[in-house]
């Protein structure tokens, strides 16, 4: 028989490991979930010589292989998805490869090439086992690798060329030569990935915008492909990225919205869920990263910017177009959002019937093949479970009011706030756009070229106030559908902040200070923007400070075709809708003009076809006030309130109902 007292001492011991081996296990389970990050390059080290050396390991491995190899397919839009990618790489068996080829400053466009071509070739094997496109990806691959380097000057172009080379070596490993895997390898490592480390192309390290996520993704993927060569450099790159590359996710903070706008939301966050692809899938976590504060609402943000019209809210450099995105079917998956998975199906199957009528020898993007890794079941029904009123929060704020998510005759109108010196920022502060009817009214031109204004040796990318970037139009408050005082512009250092938003059904609104960005024009200067239960829109600023003569230019640029221009109205027509501008103030001298912002102000200013902007301009009272307000009626409107509504202050606009 076993004494009891004798075994106390044992059973202590046994239970004291038992409780050390307990919290070292949450230590190390805290260590890899934490956000920021955490783990030592020690660890990472243990970890990757763990990693088992065969391949493919980045996103696919033997489960998604057969997933994607499955001949009976019970989603039809992945069936058609799959068609069209090996439609794609059949078009480029005979298409030449990259060429080391600069535009500008830029070799991106040929890097975004290769990766394109990589990722479709690459998949296109792994959808028929065919060995036709191993032979033209490997022809792709070694092509780039001799480039003499993949232009780190502008270090975008070697990380997405060293993610592009990094998906085809691993993708494609047991299919390619023994020479050419040598080569290929060769080049992530010496003309990409190692750079940071012994080069002083090592800027973008600490980047706090879109370069953070993009190089750190692309450099990742391209380290882990090749770590069984290169262990050591492949624990140092992945520290790097998880160290430095929250400095770019507070990009999300709080409230999942985007500062460099929708187009840049695309590029960034791609590579950025790519960054947590490719550790999970390599090294089993991503060490925290998706807990990032906001990371999870991003995943609704480029639904919430999109009006009905199908443009987005394209504020900063970008365009309004919107395809379907890869990035958002990862969302929906792993945070189980069928709404999210819905909208982009039907984005998603417009443009696989536009590409197949069209035959075009591109569609969605170089990361749309990502999609079949990442697509679900296209949910019948789900409950919508986005906000109709929304506000972004951060440093470039914006806010959204939309007036149904199934309504054919949707109003969506979005405001923004920020500084035009944000990055990638205009002097666009307090403009809006606007959509009713399934048509865009309110729009915003969009970026300029990059190239046509450098290769003229203008400093497109210095944002104080006497730089070129704000003698360019678009790129000025001229440009916008904001205010002009005196012709000036708006001050670049200042911004403009969110100060009341209301997301009340009876009475949605959002309040924007733009007295900064006005600074030494006027003392206050405030723009509502409210949408009122008779299905309209009103826009009301108030100024004051004003000199008693200064002028004040309210515009709208539209695509819209002018039918009536008078005094206090304005009607425009598009697609067989129309719209109604009604001004309310009757108690300054104000009145509607059209001024064309088609032909280019300057040779260096690209034309603006099909627009123009409708403009409300005013003389300053006495006292140096002045007020806007612009009641918009879409056809919609079954009763407009233009006869009986009394502007008030925006100051009663709480008490409103």
């Amino acid at each position: 028989m076993l004494n009891i007292q004798l075994m106390k001492p044992f059973y202590f011991y046994i239970g004291l490991v038992c409780i050390l081996c307990t919290i070292g296990n949450a230590s190390a389970s805290d260590q890899h979930d934490a956000y920021p990050p955490t783990i030592s390059l020690e660890a990472l080290q243990g970890l990757i010589d763990q990693v088992p050396k065969t391949h493919p390991r980045l996103f696919l491995k033997q489960d998604k292989l057969d997933t994607l190899q499955r001949k009976s397919e019970p989603n039809e839009i992945s069936r058609s998805l799959k068609t069209l990618v090996i439609k794609q790489a059949d078009r480029l068996l005979d298409v030449s490869p990259v060429e080391r080829k600069l535009e500008g400053r830029r070799l991106l466009g040929q890097s975004r090439r290769c990766v394109e071509r990589v990722i479709l070739l690459a998949m296109a094997y792994h959808l028929t086992g065919e060995s036709k496109y191993v032979r033209r990806c490997e022809k792709e691959m070694i092509a780039a690798a001799k480039f003499e380097d993949w232009n780190p000057r502008h270090f975008l172009d070697v990380a997405e060329m060293t993610f592009g080379l990094a998906i085809g070596y691993d993708w494609l490993y047991d299919q390619l030569e023994e020479d050419s895997r040598s080569d290929i390898r060769n080049a992530i490592v010496r003309k990409g990935v190692i750079l940071p480390f012994e080069t002083r192309h090592n800027g973008w390290v600490r980047s706090g915008n879109n370069w953070g996520q993009v190089c750190h993704g692309g450099l990742t993927a391209g380290a882990l492909a090749v770590l069984e060569h290169e262990p050591e450099l492949a624990a140092k790159t992945v520290h790097n990225a998880l160290q430095n590359v929250t400095r770019s996710m507070t990009a999300f903070t709080p409230n999942g919205s985007y500062p460099e706008g929708p187009g840049y939301w695309s590029y960034g966050t791609t590579y950025n869920i790519l960054l947590i692809g490719v550790l999970e899938s390599v090294l089993g976590s991503d060490f925290g990263l998706s807990k990032a504060p906001g990371f999870i609402d991003t995943g609704q943000y480029l639904h919430l910017v999109t009006g009905p019209s199908g443009s987005t809210f394209n504020y900063a450099d970008g365009g309004a177009g919107r395809s379907p995105e890869p990035a958002i079917f990862w969302f929906a998956s792993r945070y189980n959002r069928p709404d999210w998975f819905k909208k982009e199906y039907d984005l998603l199957s417009a443009a696989i019937a536009r590409s197949n009528e069209s035959n075009r020898s591109s569609f969605g993007g170089r990361f749309l093949p990502f999609t079949l890794l990442w697509m679900e079941e296209k949910p019948v029904d789900p409950e919508i479970r986005m906000p109709l009123h929304w506000s972004g929060g951060g440093h470039v704020p914006i806010t959204i009011h939309r007036s149904s998510w199934v309504d054919p005759n949707v109003i969506f109108v979005g405001l923004k706030a920020g500084s035009p010196s944000a990055n990638h920022g205009h002097m666009d502060t307090g403009s809006f756009v606007l959509d009713a009817d399934g048509v865009r009214w309110a729009m915003d031109l969009g970026a300029e070229g990059y190239h046509g204004i450098e290769s003229r040796g203008m400093d497109l990318w210095n944002r104080s106030q006497d730089s070129d970037r704000w003698t360019i139009f678009r790129q000025q408050n001229h440009g916008h559908n904001t205010l002009v005082i005196d012709d000036q512009l708006q001050t670049a250092k200042n911004e403009g902040s969110i100060i009341q938003f209301s997301d009340d059904p009876d009475f949605p609104y959002s309040i924007v200070d733009l007295s900064p960005v006005y600074e030494g024009q006027a003392s206050s200067v405030q723009r509502g923007v409210a949408l009122l239960p008779s299905h309209e829109v009103l826009i009301q600023d108030e100024l004051s400070g004003l000199s008693p003569t200064s002028r004040v230019r309210w515009g709208m640029i539209t695509p819209a075709k002018p039918n009536t221009v008078e005094e206090n109205t304005v009607v425009l027509l598009q697609a067989g809708k129309s719209l109604r501008m009604t001004h309310l103030s009757q108690n300054n001298s104000a009145s509607f003009k059209l001024i064309d912002t088609e032909k280019p102000r300057n040779e260096w200013d690209s034309p603006n076809r099909g627009s123009c902007m409708v403009a409300l301009e005013g003389t300053a009272s006495a006292d140096g006030t002045l007020t806007f307000s612009v009641l918009i009626t879409p056809d919609s409107c079954l009763q407009s309130v233009g006869n009986t509504w009394k502007p008030l202050p925006l100051k009663s606009w709480v008490s409103q109902k």
